[in-house]
């Protein structure tokens, strides 16, 4: 049985064809001709059958053949936010697990502890595609430019949202069993700090703005298994 080829079209329903980068794979990589039948993705909720009705060398023409909506496997609105890892292939790595798990939104915060204060958000935008067509997620995540830790937590006042840090001084919750007396459908919101972890000023400033102080069980996690920790406790609660 011959596989199915899946590519990313924004908006596919009225695109008429793939974007440059997924049109050069179908017609140099796939060799994709005109009647050969294929799946768009639209990032928004929707999967096409589709079928080639042009290709050249540089262009991929399509007809629709059938829309599709999908059902999202989880309920509410999934969101982390996190500090950015020194080294950018370990967010990279969170990133990708992340979406293929599954979440809705991620936010890149600049902590006093940061030790990395830029990101390209392309890059991880290209990631989080990649990891959407190889594990056929409907929905891709949003990704947030980076935005400082102050005024991340000022512009998040509604909904669940929690702080996981290491601080013994200040009395956390454990993360899972706060989540399980949400009800399936409500929105979270996480937040991990970089290596360094929180200052514990800034711990108490999100306490104080109403996030709840809590922990990702025993274990010391590095900040990219934490943040794929996070998605996987919210997801489990979510089902």
């Amino acid at each position: 049985m011959k596989e199915v080829r899946y590519f990313y079209v924004p908006q596919a329903l009225t695109a008429g064809e793939l974007p440059e980068e997924e049109a050069v794979h179908a017609l140099r990589v796939l060799r994709l001709k005109a009647g050969d039948e294929m799946m768009l993705m639209d990032g928004e909720g929707s999967f096409y059958h589709a079928q080639v009705s042009m290709a050249s060398s540089k262009r991929c023409l399509y007809n629709i053949l059938e829309t599709l909506p999908q059902q999202r496997s989880w309920k509410g609105h999934i969101h982390l936010a996190i500090a950015p890892t020194k080294m950018m292939e370990r967010l990279e790595w969170m990133t990708e697990k992340a979406t293929e798990v599954g979440f809705d939104e991620l936010s890149l915060i600049d902590c006093k502890f940061s030790e990395r204060r830029v990101v390209k958000t392309p890059r991880v935008e290209k990631i989080v595609i990649s990891a959407v067509k190889q594990s056929r997620k409907a929905w891709t995540p949003i990704v947030n430019e980076m935005t400082s830790f102050d005024q991340f937590i000022k512009n998040h006042q509604s909904g669940r949202r929690y702080i996981a840090h290491c601080y013994e001084e200040v009395p956390r919750k454990n993360l899972f069993d706060e989540l399980r007396k949400e009800t399936a459908d409500e929105d979270a919101l996480v937040m991990i700090g970089p290596e360094g972890d929180f200052s514990i000023d800034e711990v108490r400033k999100a306490v104080d703005e109403g996030f709840v102080s809590v922990d990702l069980g025993a274990s010391r996690l590095r900040t990219e298994t934490a943040g794929l920790a996070a998605i996987m406790m919210i997801q489990l609660s979510k089902q």
